[in-house]
């Protein structure tokens, strides 16, 4: 995954990603066109597909609802990067096909613009930009499988066809 940072700092909770007002729709799209609506209005029509989300500690607090991951990934996002994240959210994460890697030097370091690729089977993530490397906790391979499968959903279904 290569994209372009964008960058939030610390305690940005599930309200912030998808105000509590859109979760009547089910509509991924939908959701992705209002995240951040409150704290950052028009941050979807800044996402390019496959950008980055950098974020610092305790990303995606709050509530356990699965629209804010859900949001972010319809928004074209590939691939979170934070100091840490709240349980829920790193797991709801997975479940919907989002890939979330925690580390808090590549998250203080990398700034809003900067090009980052990241490697999820080796836990490697490159600033192309300020040409450093850090390194993160690789994505369990099982994990790895439900990314690849788009969610825990399509990876269910698609074993039992």
């Amino acid at each position: 995954m290569k994209g372009r940072a964008l960058k939030f700092g610390d305690n940005v909770d599930t309200d912030m990603i998808i105000p509590a007002r859109w979760l009547v729709t089910t509509d991924p799209a939908e959701m992705a066109s209002h995240a951040f609506e409150d704290v950052q209005p028009g941050w979807p029509d800044e996402v390019g597909e496959g950008d980055i989300l950098v974020a610092g500690s305790n990303f995606g607090c709050g509530s356990s609802r699965e629209h804010a991951p859900i949001a972010i990934k319809a928004a074209g996002i590939a691939c979170v990067i934070a100091a840490s994240f709240a349980r829920i959210f790193y797991r709801n994460a997975f479940n919907i096909g989002l890939p979330v890697l925690e580390s808090a030097e590549a998250s203080g370091e990398i700034a809003e613009g900067d090009v980052v690729e990241v490697n999820a089977s080796s836990g490697t993530i490159t600033n192309h930009t300020k040409k450093r490397t850090y390194q993160s906790k690789p994505i369990p391979p099982f994990m790895q499988e439900l990314v690849r499968a788009g969610g825990l959903i399509a990876y269910i279904s698609g074993r039992h066809k």
